[in-house]
């Protein structure tokens, strides 16, 4: 109990940066953890944030949020409501640039010190997935995510809890680039339905989100360094 008092406390301080020699090698486990073989797991992580944004943004425009749906196949859907033809374009387009905005905010905490603040934002964003996510595989992945990430947060050693969300940071930043090269431009469910809004092929959209996780993680690199 001791401990976790202790790391709530810190929610609201200002932990040390690690030197940028520590930072970039964990930047480089993030990209490991996108390699063929533990990308079939990690995959789901880029995914619930993938979702997250859908439902997130949807909310923040007024929408309602019928559900969410997390897949064993690393596929999702989020159904968002009441939020009109250009509340359901932007709710579409964010997506994809989801887990590199999620990447950038974790960032920008680590980068103005509130660092342990990245695991318990991160808790509260796995809380809200868990209210309205649908019963599919993902009831698995989130509270997996959840209870692994509680325990860093609530009783590991502050050096641990600092490069914890370091890794989390990086890993938002280069997953969500590894997702966008990894449909090489083909029609995706999110893709589909802006081209059906808009008449413009995926491939625009898809050149469209490389460009905005690549530039994503180009600045969350120099807030982590």
């Amino acid at each position: 109990m001791a401990s976790l008092v202790a790391s709530l406390d810190r929610i609201g301080q200002v932990q040390g940066h690690l030197s940028d020699a520590v930072a970039l090698l964990l930047g480089i486990v993030a990209v490991g953890a996108v390699l063929p073989g533990l990308w079939a797991i990690t995959h789901h992580l880029t995914v619930i944030a993938h979702e997250a944004a859908h439902a997130t943004f949807g909310s923040a425009i007024g929408g309602t949020i019928g559900g969410i749906r997390l897949l064993r196949s690393a596929e999702g859907a989020t159904v968002v409501s009441g939020t009109g033809a250009l509340g359901n374009f932007f709710t579409f387009l964010v997506g994809y640039l989801g887990p590199s905005l999620f990447g950038l905010g974790a960032a920008s905490l680590i980068r103005i010190g509130h660092i342990v603040a990245v695991l318990w934002a991160a808790l509260g964003g796995l809380t809200l997935v868990m209210f309205v996510l649908r019963r599919s595989f993902g009831v698995v992945t989130v509270i997996v995510s959840f209870l692994l990430l509680f325990s860093v947060a609530a009783f590991a050693t502050v050096g641990v809890q600092v490069a914890a969300a370091y890794v989390i940071a990086w890993f938002l930043l280069v997953s969500g680039l590894r997702r966008i090269v990894e449909i090489r431009g083909g029609p995706s469910g999110d893709s589909a339905a802006l081209r059906k809004m808009t008449k413009i092929p995926h491939l625009f959209w898809h050149g469209f989100w490389l460009a905005g996780t690549f530039a994503g993680l180009a600045f969350g690199a120099i807030l982590l360094l």
